[in-house]
């Protein structure tokens, strides 16, 4: 396992992202690490992909009028 250099965080966490003390130590690893861009998951999803879902699966009308 290896260590977290928490200075460096924590400069990181204050400094960098502006972040309150509270606020730093509040958060879990994994949302600091997505915060500083290392969380290694999906893209948002882009503007084009969103209209080809919709295409996809339209919102069904309702006749509940």
């Amino acid at each position: 396992m290896t260590q977290m250099d928490w200075p460096g965080l924590l400069r990181v966490g204050l400094l960098g992202l502006r972040l309150k003390p509270c606020e730093f130590w509040a958060l879990t690893p994994a949302e600091l690490a997505m915060m500083l861009g290392q969380s290694g998951g999906t893209a948002p999803m882009r503007r084009a992909d969103l209209a080809e879902l919709m295409a996809t699966y339209p919102d069904k009308e309702t006749s509940d009028a």
